[in-house]
């Protein structure tokens, strides 16, 4: 772990020897590094902010508590590239969605990333589910999708036979993608932009001294050897004045470790699970089959990938933490 974080700081020894001074006492005796910049988790948020950032010449370390990179929410999901249908449109997700649809299809078009835009339905499966339906489509049209639109219910089944609703939203220009193979180019355009990623290797906490971010940094495979409770000295403290939080569902427990945070800031989580279609040799869909949004998520929906595989899902279950697996069995 050590070994692989110091590639990242040869050239970084002017800052880095001024950085080490300011560690406090407590922390005497622990190894302790500087870097540029430090990116924390390799999931596709990480990976695609390291990548940017050292392609403008930043010095980039990803630490990543897995043993790999994009092992949790990144290869945990629908892999749809969306519309930007559902956003309020003065947001910043609205806006984001949008464009990073436009460069999404680019860059995977340019580099032979596999994706297909099969299109969405999104239904209408009662009368009183058509309002719903006319807002999306109007909050679609605000946000610059320009082009969706309505069908009734026989039009969406004659392209879609298996289907049963009243009206439909087409969105052409939704799609599907092979979220690794999106990673795998990611991560290697880091690192020929000489990004160093450091696997099994966790941010504990941190603290912060003399405009340094001092991160404390664990072996994950020793981190299971840990009495719970315990008072636990980072192995090695990595200073730097730049951190990109991208830990996914750990991203706020790791910044509430930081004295400076605000410890108000709440986690609110939920667990869904897919349901995979066998026994079919052809699928019933060939486009996406999405339901009127519900609270917390866009409901159960078809999902199809880039090998003709068939789920349902996610449903909707809040759970009090990310460790919560009550009931997990009788999905």
């Amino acid at each position: 772990m050590a070994a692989t974080a110091r590639k990242a700081i040869t050239s970084f020894e002017g800052i880095a020897a001024r950085a080490v001074r300011t560690v406090g006492c407590a922390y005497r005796g622990i190894a302790r590094e500087a870097a540029d910049v430090v990116v924390i988790g390799a999931g596709v948020v990480g990976i695609a902010v390291a990548r940017e950032l050292a392609s403008k010449g930043r010095e980039v370390l990803v630490v990543e508590a897995a043993s790999t990179f994009g092992t949790g929410t990144s290869s945990r999901n629908s892999e749809v590239i969306h519309a930007g249908i559902y956003y309020p449109s003065t947001s910043l997700k609205a806006n984001l969605c949008l464009r990073g649809k436009e460069l999404l299809y680019k860059y995977c078009s340019d580099r032979e990333i596999a994706h297909k835009k099969v299109g969405k339905l999104i239904v209408a499966t009662s009368e009183g589910e058509i309002p719903k339906l006319e807002r999306l489509l109007k909050c679609g049209n605000n946000n610059g999708v320009d082009d969706l639109r309505i069908m009734d219910g026989f039009q969406a089944m004659q392209i879609e036979p298996e289907l049963q609703c009243v009206k439909a939203l087409l969105s052409p220009s939704s799609g599907i993608i092979d979220s690794h193979s999106l990673m795998l180019s990611l991560v290697g355009e880091a690192e020929s932009d000489r990004t160093t990623f450091s696997y099994n290797t966790t941010v504990i906490g941190g603290h912060v001294e003399d405009d340094f971010l001092h991160l404390h940094i664990y072996d994950s495979d020793s981190l299971h050897n840990v009495t719970i409770n315990a008072e636990l000295l980072p192995q090695f403290v990595l200073s730097t004045r730049l951190v990109i939080n991208s830990a996914g569902l750990s991203a706020i427990p790791l910044a509430k470790r930081f004295p400076v945070m605000n410890k108000e800031i709440s986690c609110y989580y939920a667990r869904g699970c897919y349901f995979t279609l066998t026994k079919t040799k052809v699928p019933p869909f060939s486009h996406l089959i999405y339901p009127i949004p519900e609270d917390g998520g866009l409901g159960v929906h078809v999902t199809l990938d880039l090998n003709d595989l068939v789920k349902f899902g996610p449903d909707v279950e809040w759970i009090d933490g990310v460790d919560d697996l009550s009931c997990f069995s009788d999905r």
